[in-house]
């Protein structure tokens, strides 16, 4: 890492401030050269920018001395007025002295190679920079903090715990070491493999607070789906007609409930249809209805309990719909009852309330800080899977469970970086945005 890099790290265009971040060796060089020399660390100093006898602009400058800044290395930061001709001339001026403009994500990818942070913390900040709701800004904070490395970690120490004992029996065979040395690495690893087991098991939670819960919407045609989704996203989005099969298609709005980001979807009445546009459409609610998270069976007085009944499952919720219009209130085991009017705005209030509450237990669990991630899920699997696999080989002699755990360790290794990271790495960065 040669190179000395900036980038714009506040949002392009029009504003008050526009910050430029350096990093790399010449950054203490291209300071004296614009006029921000002799600068002491980590204390702001304004400072007349100027380029080849040419003003640039009167800034605020910070400068960080490595190993003590975000990247590891030397950096500085250039506040300057927030107009697109002094970024533009700030820019060229630092082209011209050598710098380069950075790549989406290269300051995180800097500080993780230098140490700064792991590889799961590095996602955190980009899931940070995403966040739109206090819930995935809360899960984002906790796992830059090192919570989800700290598990993680204690992961790795268990494991390397039985690995050692393995590993002593294999290469001390004619030292004074206990008899089967290898064998009391059971309970470690049988305390190892419900860790992870109850780490995959909870793996979708967290997922499902940084990507939006989904909800649906599933009934019968005429049971008022399309007039219920416009009341809860509060905007006329979905056509509303008194034509059974109006809706054709799967139609989604993103939403912020008890402060979790909540995808909600409305979709085709679900019946048998010849028309194969509704067939479609009715194919693609079931598709949706399958993958939810949470479904509302809407029905109105009079709608029998029809095909929707086969896709509602515990846990789901009846919406009596229509209910200024009679007092239907209907029951299916299992199954909790509300009663709304989308015309009247009755029931809906206690509505929002109850999904409120279920995305409150089923997202806030405090037992395992949350697998963010499909990649940590999967490498998680494959420990998993190793571990229980190095148990069973402990029975047969040390050399096969070596083996599996070996295998188990660098699974876990690859979700912080700690070994066998290339692979993952352009994955991982490709998703910042160019001044982290």
């Amino acid at each position: 890492m040669t190179d000395t890099i900036f980038a714009l790290a506040t949002p392009p265009g029009r504003g008050a401030i526009a910050v430029l971040r350096l990093s790399g060796p010449a950054v203490e060089s291209a300071l004296n050269a614009i006029g921000a020399g002799r600068l002491k660390p980590r204390m702001a100093s304004v400072r007349a920018l100027t380029h080849d006898g040419a003003s640039i602009d009167q800034a605020l400058v910070l400068r960080f001395v490595a190993p003590n800044s975000y990247t590891g290395e030397d950096a500085a930061e250039l506040h300057l007025h927030g107009g697109r001709a002094v970024v533009e001339a700030a820019s060229q001026a630092l082209i011209a002295l050598g710098l380069r403009p950075a790549e989406p994500g290269e300051f995180t990818r800097r500080a993780f190679q230098n140490g700064r942070m792991d590889l799961a913390q590095a996602e955190a900040v980009a899931d940070l920079i995403d966040a739109e709701t206090t819930a995935q800004a809360r899960q984002a904070l906790g796992q830059l903090d090192g919570q989800l490395s700290a598990t993680y970690a204690g992961f790795r120490r268990d494991l390397l715990l039985a690995l050692a004992l393995v590993e002593a029996e294999i290469d001390f065979p004619d030292e004074e070491v206990p008899d089967n040395l290898a064998q009391t690495a059971g309970p470690v690893l049988d305390r190892l493999a419900e860790d992870l087991r109850r780490a995959v098991a909870a793996g979708r939670r967290g997922e499902r607070v940084r990507d939006g819960y989904r909800i649906v919407l599933i009934g019968e045609t005429n049971a008022g789906k399309s007039s219920l989704f416009n009341a809860l996203i509060e905007r006329e989005a979905a056509i509303v007609t008194p034509i059974a099969g109006t809706t054709r298609d799967v139609l989604d709005a993103d939403l912020v409930i008890g402060g979790y980001a909540v995808t909600l979807s409305d979709t085709a009445g679900l019946r048998e249809s010849d028309d194969p546009v509704e067939a479609e459409g009715v194919r693609r609610a079931r598709r949706r209805a399958e993958e939810a998270e949470l479904r509302l069976w809407v029905r109105a007085p009079g709608d029998p309990e029809g095909v929707a009944a086969d896709y509602v499952r515990a846990g789901d919720l009846i919406v009596a719909n229509k209910s200024d219009e009679a007092a239907a209130v209907f029951e299916h085991p299992g199954l909790e009852a509300i009663r709304v009017s989308s015309r009247t705005g009755e029931g809906l209030a206690e509505l929002h309330d109850w999904i409120a509450r279920r995305l409150a237990v089923d997202l806030s669990g405090a037992d395992f800080p949350a697998i963010t991630r499909e990649r940590h899920r999967l490498r998680l699997t494959e420990a998993l899977e190793a571990v229980e696999a190095g148990r069973g080989a402990l029975s047969i002699g040390p050399e096969m469970a070596g083996d599996d755990l070996r295998r188990a360790a660098g699974a876990l290794g690859r979700v912080t970086g700690e070994i066998g990271v290339e692979d993952v790495l352009g994955e991982v960065f490709s998703t910042f945005c160019i001044g982290k």
